[in-house]
């Protein structure tokens, strides 16, 4: 089994996006696929009155509409802020022993060939007063996934991103770019350039094809 943990330099950088098009390409490739947003904030209320998280919908698809139940989200907060500030809001508490239990109960149970926990916002964005998400992921130990935008300003927040995840003691597959319509393909390709000057790893830019992410697989 393959595990790697998806994070990104800021919220809204495109992780959901690029955690979607690594199930779908797995999937392409045979592969059964477990994708998983634990921590979502944000959520408005479905038809049934529970909170449903769009992102972690959109991964089910992705992941070929399997999951049910916890597995479709276990914290789903509708306050659209920090896991931490949302959780509060709500008058609750999140459990990060039970979110990491949850995770290795189902890869145990389902036995996946590829599974993606996405993170919400950034490496440091907290989960608990006393844990951020770097916490989670140091607890499931898996590669990490630096999700990235293509545009202005990606340098510094991809490197320094990748300073903490290094510092914490993780290993980073690789840094994936996401590329949307409007950005400009030359700056991208030199907002890579420049990443890897300083940087030794993988750093993959997803834009048309999902192909570009096979490395991972």
């Amino acid at each position: 089994m393959i595990g790697y943990f998806i994070t990104g330099t800021d919220t809204n950088v495109g992780k959901t996006y690029v955690t979607c098009a690594l199930a779908r390409r797995a999937r392409v490739h045979g592969r059964k696929v477990f994708a998983f947003k634990p921590i979502e904030t944000g959520c408005v209320r479905g038809a049934d009155g529970d909170y449903v998280g769009a992102d972690q919908e959109l991964l089910v698809e992705a992941a070929g509409a399997w999951q049910q139940g916890p597995l479709r989200g276990l914290y789903r907060l509708p306050l659209a802020a920090a896991p931490l500030v949302a959780a509060d809001a709500a008058d609750t508490a999140i459990d990060l022993q039970h979110l990491v239990q949850s995770v290795r109960a189902a890869v145990d149970d389902h036995r996946p060939d590829l599974t993606l926990v996405e993170g919400a916002g950034g490496w440091r964005v907290p989960i608990t007063s006393t844990a951020d998400m770097a916490a989670l992921a140091q607890q499931l130990a898996w590669p990490v996934v630096l999700v990235a935008r293509a545009a202005l300003g990606t340098i510094n927040h991809t490197l320094l991103s990748l300073e903490a995840v290094e510092r914490d003691g993780l290993t980073v597959a690789a840094v994936v770019m996401s590329r949307r319509p409007a950005d400009d393909v030359d700056a991208t390709a030199s907002n890579r350039a420049e990443i890897l000057r300083r940087w030794p790893g993988r750093v993959l830019v997803l834009s048309d094809t999902a192909a570009a992410l096979d490395p991972l697989l």
